[in-house]
């Protein structure tokens, strides 16, 4: 008998009896030959009492195995004995007397303990234990019918697969009698407390103290194979778990799931997640490098794929089984390389997300025909449970990249997106393995760099003189009303003060210096607007000055901002149209091959341009795309022209748009400055680039003061004949088709400060062109 204890407050005692009173009372009546067979074991039991009653040595069990066999048969049947996993312990423990041999094959260590692990842990199987046995005192002593259904798994290893098995535990109690010192009545309101506390042993023990109470008998063990319900259930929570497809232990440990599901111990997973034309594969948690989703290397495009075993499971739209891919003719390179990682049996199983394919899962065996049909069936149930977590890993993923582009490098142009996101990649890949690191350099060599300009003529001089003449206004409402009738006569101050404005007004006619609009303001706010109160007070004229004044002044700026206001209108309106315009333009231009692209707007907007092998992601460069841009350049220079011409109509200012090329055949590097978060040209020797197109706008041409841009006409600028050559072809192909008018300048422009021997073409944009209103309201409309 077992003796009280914290982990066993209860006294357990083996016993065979309850189980002969079974036979005696219920198996016997059954049928004549139950009643031969107990006969026939009540003359053994006489002759071996002790198993009837407590046994204290086990040894007698052994020594009368036979009669216990017997005596057990109608718990255990000789049918089933050899295949079921059963048992019988000693009440309260997990000491067995008697199991199967499946029993002992997968749960027992050789010294009879239990093998594996509990799916939960010792503190919480010890609580629900003690509630098991609480609830068959209540059961058994006081008619309480509750039950404890709690799951008891428990994980062991396969000695021959080495795979991991889930085995549910059920314990079976009625073969165990209890027995009690002192019966305790239970009054209603000690039940009700005991009903309301069923889960806590603490408080249970108050009312039925353990050390009370024996059990005499033994536990009935049965133990069904649950791995595949808990293993997806398992898998599940692995696969919703944030990290687990991008780790080596999280997607290992996903592996090991599908091992013990699938029952082969060398199966290999493999997981392909698809976004646009893009494959990122993932292995074997990453053992080989070139496998990871963080790799490089391993970053391909759907187009590699076609022909492949994976391709063909796409087709089908559902799972493909592979017999032996040896056997597959006309293998690619994706098939090849199955076969050199040692994979002959393949399921390949494409993954959906509201029919839109977002990956491909494949599983893989050494063995030929390793993976059969009933696999399929097995696959077909875990398939969701993968495109779920394809799905959200793919979200998590993008929503990090896009993070640390962000911190790193604010916006980027979607056509280098793939260059950052390989860098955060392998800065990611590297944090995982806990290496320190920062964003590689993002450098494009060999790049041809394209810039273009449409500025507004005269801006300049145009803001200076609205401001001049809201200055002006601003100062003639403040001598209004220092100068109203009556006041100066009375009040010599104001005289003075309206002779200040007047010298103010004198000045600021001849012309804005720096610093004068702080000035006038500074004199009108302070001298002039704090005397309101007091000259409105003068007479009806100086109120009506006043509220004339007041009334003039903007609400948010408190100043006359009339003339300047019109002017930022007309800037405004002819920024965005021409900017709107660009930007239809330049998404045409994408499509035709993908280039880096920016574009500012102060009076006017300015772009500049690269486009190389080594900004295609997936090759396929052509300079045939750099020419086919210079004389896009054109086209939409005169676009831009004809806009401004079309608006001029309902501008209060008057407004022309001058517009420059920068042609420069000679590829140049750019490299991505992380501090400034721009691209800029990298190296000494490219630098020159740089300079011209910051000084260009400013050129002149050679022998006199005339601008090289002039309003209405587009200036091409090159240093070499042959880009010059190049332009004038394509002139002479938009005057053909209308957009620009006959004649052509060919022009030497001035040396600039750091620049010297540059050339220029100049040539009219047809501003009344047919040809250029189509192409507008073509891209306008969208049509």
């Amino acid at each position: 008998m077992h003796e009280l204890s914290e982990e066993c407050p209860f006294r357990c005692a083996l016993s065979l009896k309850p189980l002969v009173d079974f036979w005696r009372n219920e198996v016997a009546g059954s049928d004549a030959c139950c009643a031969s067979s107990l006969q026939e074991m009540e003359r053994e039991l006489d002759m071996v009492p002790e198993l009837v009653g407590t046994i204290a040595d086990r040894g007698v069990l052994k020594q009368h195995e036979h009669l216990v066999r017997k005596l057990m048969s109608v718990v255990f049947p000789s049918a089933f004995w050899e295949t079921d996993y059963v048992g019988a312990m000693v009440p309260f423990t997990l000491e067995p007397f008697l199991v199967s041999p499946s029993f002992e094959r997968l749960l027992l260590n050789g010294d009879g303990t239990f093998r594996g692990r509990l799916h939960i842990d010792q503190e919480t199987f010890r609580r629900a234990r003690l509630i098991r046995f609480y609830l068959l005192i209540l059961k058994r002593c006081y008619g309480l019918e509750k039950d404890l259904d709690y799951p008891l798994i428990r994980i062991v290893q396969d000695p021959e697969t080495g795979l991991e098995r889930y085995l549910r535990l059920r314990p079976e109690l009625r073969f165990v009698e209890v027995q009690a010192a002192e019966f305790k009545r239970l009054s209603d309101t000690d039940l009700a407390t005991i009903l309301e506390h069923l889960a806590e042993p603490e408080i249970l023990s108050e009312f039925l103290p353990p050390e009370n109470f024996t059990f005499h008998g033994f536990t009935v063990m049965h133990a069904v194979d649950v791995t595949h319900t808990a293993v997806v259930s398992e898998l599940e929570r692995d696969l919703i778990s944030e990290g687990t497809l991008f780790s080596r232990q999280g997607f290992s440990r996903v592996q090991d799931r599908l091992r013990a599901l699938f029952g082969h111990p060398q199966l290999t997973v493999g997981l392909a997640a698809i976004q646009g034309d893009q494959v990122l594969m993932l292995t074997s948690g990453c053992e080989m490098v070139c496998n990871c989703f963080f790799s490089d290397s391993r970053h391909v495009t759907t187009s590699e794929f076609e022909g492949s075993v994976l391709h063909h499971a796409v087709q089908t739209k559902g799972i493909l089984r592979i017999r032996d891919l040896r056997e597959v003719p006309f293998r690619t390179r994706i098939d090849e390389e199955f076969l050199e990682a040692g994979i002959r049996s393949l399921l390949i199983a494409p993954l959906y997300d509201c029919n839109e394919l977002i990956g491909v899962l494949n599983l893989g065996a050494p063995i030929s025909a390793a993976l059969a049909p009933t696999d399929e069936i097995l696959a077909s149930h875990i398939l969701p449970l993968f495109s779920v977590a394809v799905k959200r890993a793919l979200y998590e993923l993008n929503n990090q990249v896009q993070s640390i582009i962000k911190e790193k490098c604010t916006a980027v142009h979607s056509s280098v997106e793939w260059r950052f996101r390989q860098a955060v990649f392998r800065h990611l890949e590297r944090v995982a393995r806990g290496l320190p690191s920062d964003l590689e350099p993002i450098v494009f060599r060999d790049v041809f760099p394209l810039y273009g300009a449409a500025d507004i003529r005269g801006s300049s001089e145009a803001r200076n003189a609205a401001i001049q003449a809201d200055l002006l206004e601003h100062l003639s409402l403040g001598l209004n009303v220092v100068s109203a009738p009556g006041n100066s006569a009375s009040i010599p101050i104001l005289q003075e003060l309206a002779y200040r404005l007047e010298r103010q007004m004198e000045i600021v006619e001849k012309g804005l210096g720096s610093g004068m609009e702080k000035l006038v303001l500074d004199m009108l706010h302070r001298e002039i607007e704090p005397l309101f109160s007091f000259i409105s007070g003068l007479g009806p004229e100086a109120a009506a000055a006043v509220e004339a004044y007041r009334g003039s002044m903007d609400a948010h700026l408190a100043t006359v901002y009339r003339r300047r206001k019109e002017f930022e209108t007309s800037v405004a309106l002819l920024n965005e149209r021409a900017a709107a315009y660009l930007d239809r333009e330049e998404a045409e231009a994408q499509a035709m091959f993908p280039h880096y692209f920016d574009k500012h707007q102060t009076d006017g907007v300015s772009y500049v341009m690269y486009m190389g092998s080594s900004m295609a992601e997936n090759g396929g460069f052509n300079e045939l795309y750099v020419r086919n841009l210079r004389l896009w350049q054109l086209m939409v220079s005169c676009g831009i022209a004809w806009q401004t011409e079309q608006l001029k109509k309902s501008f209060t200012n008057s407004f022309d748009t001058t517009h420059l090329i920068l042609i420069h055949h000679s590829p140049l590097s750019i490299r991505f400055r992380f501090d400034e978060k721009r691209f800029d040209v990298d190296g000494a020797y490219d630098i020159g680039h740089e300079i011209i197109r910051s000084r260009v706008d400013k050129a002149l041409v050679k022998g006199g003061e005339e601008r090289l841009t002039q309003p209405g006409q587009i200036a091409v600028v090159y240093s070499r004949p042959e880009e010059g050559e190049e332009m004038i072809g394509y002139c002479t192909f938009l005057q053909n088709q209308g957009y620009l008018v006959d004649g052509l300048e060919m022009l030497e422009l001035d040396d600039l400060p750091g620049v010297q021997g540059l050339k220029a073409l100049r040539v009219r944009v047809n501003l009344d062109s047919d040809a250029i209103a189509e192409r507008v309201r073509r891209l306008t409309l969208g049509s």
